[in-house]
């Protein structure tokens, strides 16, 4: 008797540690987003077992709807907006947003008005530009933008209607660094222009955040110079900022007046049309410009069409070895609707500017895979 009784504290301790790892257990696949991401799916599981090495931040979120009631449901995984990311092309949707804005302040443009950069050699309207935005995300139509707002309007848009942390200042796919915006020649007519003129910007002060100095090295020009490289005056613009300005743009409705975008119903609808859209339908050559070709998730890894019952609104961004997109995901055939913001780094050198980056091998499958498992997991979820 004195025996049993010395073992039964063994006992119970015993008891209350599995109890406890099961609860741990419990609590952990409860997040759907952590049970995706400890699956055993070789795409997701090669990137998980280098966390470290690739710095990834994820928000999901579930969307549910009452009547004309919508709630979300917020899950993250790592989102830290004091650990810096390169968001490359992703900051051409803020651009897009404020520059719809600023048309509606200035009466005599609109989406259709025709202009020029000076010293550009193309001729161009807004609603071209910013569908090349979002279509095949390229870099000049963005910088005709910076050019129309100059980078402080558009940061001060962005922080007056909450959309923070964020800090806009390059141009892309080149090195202008100029606080000097150029001047816009528009078209009044078809023999009649007039110029908007240049504006003087704030040049910015360096970031001083985590993980702001990377790699081991990095290429200027030619030479490889054997220091990480410096990120503090490149664009920031988290995930939470990106999901941020996307909830606003997608359930204006659900925001207060002041934290809203001032765009008209067609700006809305066109702005809509252009996100979702892929590059076949505005055009493109399909053999270089698929549909997953800035559609990470899902389709990313793929060549296939895009079923007409999917559609995706978002934004990527690919540069430096850092992978973003932020989107959301809708299929009314099955009553599925979710977002989902993510970035990781894919440089396994650590070496920049070397155009060595496993964005295919690695990065892009876990994005597409990511949002599979997410897809499926809607696709089963009682709302």
């Amino acid at each position: 008797m004195k025996l049993m009784f010395k073992k039964f504290p063994f006992i119970v301790l015993i008891l209350m540690f599995l109890f406890s790892c099961t609860s741990k257990k419990e609590e952990k696949t409860g997040d759907p987003l952590i049970a995706i991401l400890n699956s055993d799916t070789p795409k997701i599981k090669r990137v998980m077992d280098n966390l470290k090495e690739h710095e990834i931040q994820i928000r999901y979120t579930q969307i549910d709807r009452q009547g004309e009631d919508i709630h979300f449901t917020d899950f993250d995984f790592q989102v830290d907006s004091s650990n810096y990311f390169y968001p490359a092309s992703t900051v051409k949707f803020p651009t897009a947003v404020v520059a719809l804005e600023k048309l509606n302040q200035l009466d005599s443009l609109n989406l259709n008005t025709r202009f020029y950069i000076e010293g550009d050699s193309i001729e161009t309207t807004f609603s071209e530009v910013i569908s090349q935005i979002f279509a095949v995300s390229d870099n000049d139509a963005n910088n005709r933008l910076v050019e129309f707002l100059g980078q402080d309007t558009i940061n001060a848009t962005l922080k007056r209607k909450g959309v923070t942390p964020v800090r806009i200042w390059q141009r892309l796919g080149n090195l202008d660094d100029n606080t000097a915006t150029k001047p816009l020649i528009v078209y009044e007519n078809d023999s009649t222009t007039y110029m908007l003129p240049s504006t003087i910007n704030t040049f910015p002060k360096g970031l001083k955040i985590k993980h702001i100095k990377k790699g081991t090295g990095f290429y200027e020009e030619d030479s490889l110079m054997a220091e990480p490289f410096n990120f503090s005056l490149k664009n920031y613009y988290p995930i939470e900022a990106q999901a941020s300005l996307l909830k606003r743009i997608i359930f204006p409705e659900k925001f207060e007046e002041k934290e809203r975008f001032n765009l008209s119903k067609e700006q809305h609808n066109f702005l809509l049309k252009a996100m979702r859209t892929v590059p076949r339908s505005a055009g493109y050559n399909t053999a270089e410009y698929y549909d997953g070709y800035c559609k990470f998730f899902i389709y990313g890894d793929t060549k296939d069409n895009i079923p007409d019952h999917i559609e995706i609104y978002n934004k990527v961004g690919f540069a430096y070895g850092t992978l973003t997109d932020c989107a959301y995901i809708k299929d009314a055939s099955n009553n599925v609707e979710f977002m989902v913001t993510a970035t990781l780094l894919v440089n396994a050198n650590g070496v920049f500017n070397d155009n060595t980056y496993e964005y295919d091998a690695i990065g892009i499958p876990f994005l597409a895979e990511l949002g599979r498992q997410l897809y499926n997991f809607e696709l089963n979820r009682k709302q």
